[in-house]
């Protein structure tokens, strides 16, 4: 249970599909992967969702799919059945979530007032589904109703946009974000799945709200690189701060004193998670060097990838 909620959190995002004809499951499905979003949560909202979840599930194995809009103990045991690997309810049914626990089936019931998070720990369960997100109150109201429930974290849905996802996902009681923008039913029953996967590609991106922090340049020793933060000073009249291993250069520019990690440098880009993008990077054969990793408080805040691009390294920052 706790693997899948882990997985889902890895990815950011849960794009939440309701699917009208189960022969467009598949290549829904394979449309999101290419866009590097490998999980789906299948609504239970037509005829078509079973059918649906088992095409995927028997065809794209490697889409992690689940059931969404499950309002019955039925309706579990057929999406299990049909192969979805976790459930999602607009609500908190106690009979739906005494059922999903007693059988180790991930489950994120829907809730919007602190009873419906006391109610979800009673069962044990302590990820739930913020809904309506925006309707209720946003992320400003989550953190006021979550305060008092430390354990208890989030996967908001309902008003999720890329506009606003990542400010929800720079909490870090946030586990993903289920939102519907990225596969709209008209393409999806148009059968344009090229454009599916543009505009999940752009979702995922969107996901970690990469933003370049700085530039490292890497030097023979300090003289030289007091020198370089000179010039560069005086090109765009920037202000130097010297450090004992480097000199920054305004923002933009860290001049290093001796050479580090990259042969010419880093390029240190800010994202939202940093265990996220790692996570994302992972998954297309990218790791990280481990000695690089830095944690406080249990959040990676540093970490370098085991790559270069013309000679400087990859760093990562949580913004």
């Amino acid at each position: 249970m706790a693997e899948i909620l882990k997985t889902i959190g890895e990815i950011g995002v849960v794009p939440v599909i309701k699917i009208d004809d189960a022969k467009d499951a598949a290549p829904l499905a394979r449309a999101l992967l290419a866009g590097d979003l490998p999980v789906a949560e299948v609504t239970f909202r037509t005829a078509a969702a079973e059918e649906s979840i088992r095409n995927i599930s028997r065809q794209v194995p490697e889409m992690l799919v689940g059931a969404g809009t499950v309002l019955t103990v039925d309706q579990v045991k057929k999406a299990v059945a049909a192969g979805a690997r976790f459930i999602v309810s607009p609500g908190l049914n106690p009979k739906v979530v005494e059922y999903c626990a007693g059988e180790g089936i991930p489950i994120t019931p829907g809730i919007n007032d602190p009873s419906g998070i006391e109610a979800a720990l009673e069962f044990g369960v302590t990820v739930l589904k913020f809904f309506p997100a925006e309707p209720s109150g946003g992320l400003e109201m989550l953190k006021a109703m979550a305060a008092p429930y430390g354990d208890v974290s989030f996967i908001p849905t309902g008003g999720i946009n890329q506009g606003n996802m990542a400010a929800y996902l720079a909490w870090n009681r946030i586990v993903a974000v289920g939102g519907s923008w990225m596969v709209p039913g008209n393409l999806i029953s148009g059968g344009r799945f090229d454009e599916i996967t543009r505009l999940t590609s752009e979702a995922t991106a969107a996901v970690h709200g990469y933003e370049l922090l700085h530039i490292g340049i890497n030097s023979r020793d300090g003289a030289e690189a007091l020198k370089t933060a000179e010039i560069l000073a005086g090109f765009f009249k920037m202000p130097v701060k010297d450090g004992n291993s480097s000199a920054f250069v305004g923002k933009p520019f860290e001049i290093m004193k001796h050479s580090r990690i990259g042969a010419h440098g880093h390029i240190a880009m800010a994202v939202t998670s940093v265990e996220r993008a790692a996570a994302a990077f992972r998954r297309r054969g990218i790791g990280l060097l481990e000695d690089t990793v830095k944690i406080e408080g249990g959040v990676m805040k540093v970490a370098y990838l085991d790559t270069e691009v013309a000679g400087f390294a990859l760093h990562l920052s949580r913004k």
